[in-house]
């Protein structure tokens, strides 16, 4: 039987190892589960960027203009092979996020892009920064914040990095509207706030710390989180703990008042009935996800895809979360409109700049079903996937074109599906939900 002293100390021990052990168990979870996150929708309530005086009206505008905005930045010409993170407006994505960062944990709000890769924040000391409405991450005050040392391989497979006098890993992005971030690349616990309640913590996380950013960027932000398919992606990163696998449900303009969400690991299988799936395609940049769309029908009328700037074979087009509009290249999106409008009888008006389809919202008329053909997927949408009511007199086709660019498929025709993507498989899965009850 052991003395007084041995059996407190023995004590001690079981206490710290629950407390480690509790520390660990939402990872455990992470890692061999799932769970969700909110994805906020940018003119959500919820969102620092919502502003109580405009009408839906409005905010139905506004995402078209920044999605004609972001939308030029995938111009094929415009798009470096080194460098994937510059053929984006840094501050044109629809979404946000809330991650929290470092030890005690440091919340931030963030752009959650699916068109660039690495999630970096604004830091103290910041040289140069642009005004932020939140306070400043600051690493000197995390006990979990490492720099990245130059020899080290996230440092060296990651474009654009250069090494500092102290021999640690210095990162360099900018966007085709000029924004920028360069500084620290750096590890450090990154949290994410699942929809359980239970907060799900990632380790030795790679970030930017950013200490010389400017730009377009808004003041209600303070970074980006890169949600696409290079290495530094959230997405990427996480890959071993959930299984490659991720998925979100977004809720219909009308609903934007709601969070949306995005699942991770086995909250993220789309399994059900009604499920259709299409092969992702590997090209370049990796950042993107790239598509094969092989025809749209309207009705009965079955249009062949001719290809994009991107070509006509696999992967001639990208899934953004980030673009409203589903955009084509001027010829086939001429056919798909010409068989549009020959099924509606009602008056066309003129609609927002832009914006080539638009009918009378007084009138009553019967929208064509349409069907988007991927490889092995015919996805049905909806109405409200199609037609979007821009003002009190106007209806419009959420189809559009525009020179010179790559085909994608926006985040209006993705409104009410389950969308999978399991980076394992190379594949993306379509369902059929109401997003509300998911």
């Amino acid at each position: 039987m052991g003395t007084p002293n041995q059996a407190i100390l023995t004590t001690m021990a079981a206490i710290v190892l629950a407390i480690l052990a509790l520390s660990t168990l939402c990872s455990i979870e992470a890692q061999e589960g799932g769970f969700s996150v909110e994805l906020i929708h940018r003119d959500s309530s919820k969102s620092p960027f919502y502003n109580p005086l405009e009408t839906t009206s409005d905010r139905v505008t506004n995402a078209l203009r920044r999605s004609f905005n972001r939308v030029h930045r995938f111009k094929r010409n415009s798009v470096p092979t080194t460098a994937a993170e510059s053929d984006l407006t840094a501050d044109s994505g629809e979404y946000l996020m809330k991650i929290s960062l470092g030890t005690p944990r440091f919340d931030i709000v963030a752009i959650a892009d699916t068109g660039s890769d690495l999630i970096w924040t604004q830091c103290k000391p910041c040289s140069q920064c642009f005004k932020q409405d939140a306070p400043f991450f600051d690493p000197s005050k995390s006990s979990t914040y490492r720099k990245i040392s130059c020899s080290a391989s996230q440092c060296i497979d990651l474009e654009r990095t250069s090494c500092s006098t102290d021999h640690s890993c210095q990162y360099a992005v900018s966007y085709g509207d000029s924004s920028f971030s360069d500084g620290d690349l750096a590890a450090d616990t990154l949290t994410l706030a699942s929809t359980t309640g239970r907060p799900v913590a990632f380790p030795k996380t790679v970030i930017g710390c950013g200490t010389f950013n400017g730009g377009t960027f808004d003041e209600k932000t303070s970074g980006i989180i890169g949600l696409g398919g290079g290495q530094v992606s959230l997405i990427s990163q996480l890959r071993t703990s959930v299984a490659g696998k991720f998925s979100y449900c977004l809720l219909p303009i009308s609903q934007a008042g709601n969070s949306s969400k995005i699942n991770f690991g086995t909250n993220a299988i789309v399994s059900a009935p009604g499920v259709v799936s299409t092969p992702l395609v590997k090209k370049s940049p990796d950042t993107f996800y790239f598509l094969t769309l092989e025809a749209i029908s309207v009705g009965t009328k079955r249009i062949k895809f001719t290809g994009s700037s991107l070509g006509s074979e696999e992967g001639n087009i990208i899934i953004d979360s980030g673009t409203t509009l589903t955009l084509l290249p001027s010829e086939f999106y001429s056919e798909v409109e010409s068989a549009m409008t020959s099924q509606i009888s009602a008056k066309r008006i003129e609609g927002p700049e832009g914006v080539s389809l638009c009918y009378n919202a007084k009138d009553e008329f019967k929208i064509p079903d349409v069907t988007v053909h991927f490889t092995n997927a015919d996805v049905k949408l909806k109405p409200l996937n199609t037609f979007i009511r821009v003002s009190d007199t106007a209806i419009c086709f959420t189809f559009n074109s525009l020179d010179d660019i790559v085909a994608i498929y926006g985040n209006l025709s993705q409104m009410d599906f389950l969308i999978g993507y399991d980076t394992q498989k190379q594949t993306v899965s379509f369902q059929p939900t109401d997003c509300s009850k998911n």
